[in-house]
């Protein structure tokens, strides 16, 4: 009888073209197709990563904060720009750095920037806060809920436009509990909309969240460097990341180790 309703699951999956959620059902990883994978022109890690981040896949950076999460994806989409292609990036709360993005070296008119509705940090009491704080929340109505929301209604809509070398979306500062009470149909959405396609889709988030099948986890920590004796002249020079990739179908596995220069 169980195997008999596992058959009828698989032959649903089947019909709505949601069995390449199942890594069972998917076709082996084990080939070298160049055109299927970014580069993200780091040569360590896309040696790591046997070339780069799968296209038509649904990708996660992920780690704490200060852990180099955005400096490694603005790394990447600027290789994509200077590579002609176009990226995309979904800026939930408004938080993306102009003058980093061009010292990292992305094209800006091969860059479409969504951007979200900034959070104050003063005033009304607000889901981020209220978490932050280990009070309860507000309900589904506060802002952060609502911000998020376009969030990922603006990234179906890049998806489904199509043409894009890698589309991200920033959650990085969106709470855990937040992040917890998106349905995972959302992300099952995703994948079928890049499902073939020539497009990488990347979440930047604190934790894992939902890659596919065929993705893959950057989980990245960081330590960083230091200068100077007395306390007035201590400074932070870099950063040493570690990126652990992490893969569903074992395609790929690894830890890569990389030195970050803080800029002034």
């Amino acid at each position: 009888m169980a195997n008999q309703a596992l058959a009828v699951l698989e032959s649903a999956l089947r019909a709505r073209k949601l069995d390449r959620t199942l890594t069972t059902a998917l076709p082996s990883l084990e080939r070298r197709d160049e055109s299927a994978l970014i580069p993200t022109s780091i040569a360590a890690l896309d040696a790591c990563l046997h070339g780069g981040l799968p296209r038509g896949q649904l990708s996660e950076i992920v780690g704490p904060r200060s852990s180099g999460r955005t400096t490694l994806l603005l790394q990447m989409m600027a290789a994509a720009t200077q590579r002609g292609e176009i990226v995309a990036m979904v800026d939930t709360f408004d938080r993306l750095d102009v003058a980093s993005a061009g010292a990292a070296g992305i094209d800006p008119d091969r860059l479409l920037w969504i951007r979200g509705q900034t959070i104050c940090e003063h005033g009304p009491p607000t889901f981020a806060r209220c978490a932050s704080a280990g009070k309860p929340w507000l309900g589904e109505t506060s802002l952060e809920h609502m911000v998020v929301d376009r969030a990922l209604k603006a990234l179906n809509l890049v998806l489904q436009a199509g043409g894009f070398a890698y589309v991200a979306i920033d959650l990085a500062d969106v709470p855990r509990s937040a992040l917890t009470r998106i349905p995972f149909t959302t992300w099952l959405r995703v994948q079928r909309i890049i499902e073939g396609s020539d497009t990488a889709c990347a979440l930047v988030a604190p934790q894992p969240l939902a890659r596919s099948a065929g993705g893959l986890t950057l989980s990245l920590t960081a330590c960083a460097r230091w200068a100077g004796e007395a306390d007035r002249s201590r400074h932070v020079i870099g950063a040493d990341l570690t990126v652990r990739v992490v893969s569903p179908r074992r395609r790929v596995d690894g830890q890569v180790s990389l030195k970050a220069t803080a800029s002034h």
